[in-house]
């Protein structure tokens, strides 16, 4: 079990600068299609999008490890993501949550869902 802890953490470690590569590579993008705005700008809502989609898609789909490729964990884990946030933001929204915390606590509880199950199995 613990070997197998260990070997999690490594994989989230090791996939972990694939996600880094991603975010230069999307932050290229955005610069080069954005070319009018500032470094600044173009790293806030590049790393925003992170956040919002990626890293929780990312954690989401570890579950699924042995099956799916990192690409098509991070492909499916990125939709997953963005329909959880989009229906969960609704429908707490017609509860009364403010808009303003969504961005911090859907991401949030989305990653540590997907690291307790993982670690659960």
């Amino acid at each position: 079990m613990i070997a197998l802890k260990r070997e999690i953490f490594e994989l989230v470690k090791r996939e972990g600068l694939y996600i880094l590569f991603l975010l230069a590579l999307a932050m290229v993008a955005f610069k080069l299609a954005f070319f009018k705005e500032s470094l600044l700008v173009v790293a806030r809502v590049v790393s925003s999008l992170f956040w919002l989609f990626v890293v929780p898609g990312y954690f989401v789909m570890l579950y699924w490890r042995e099956k799916l490729d990192f690409v098509e964990r991070i492909f499916v884990g990125i939709a997953i993501t963005a329909a959880a946030t989009g229906v969960f933001s609704y429908y707490i929204g017609l509860i009364g949550l403010n808009i303003k915390y969504h961005t911090f606590a859907f991401p949030l509880i989305l990653i540590l869902a997907g690291a307790i199950a993982n670690l659960k199995s």
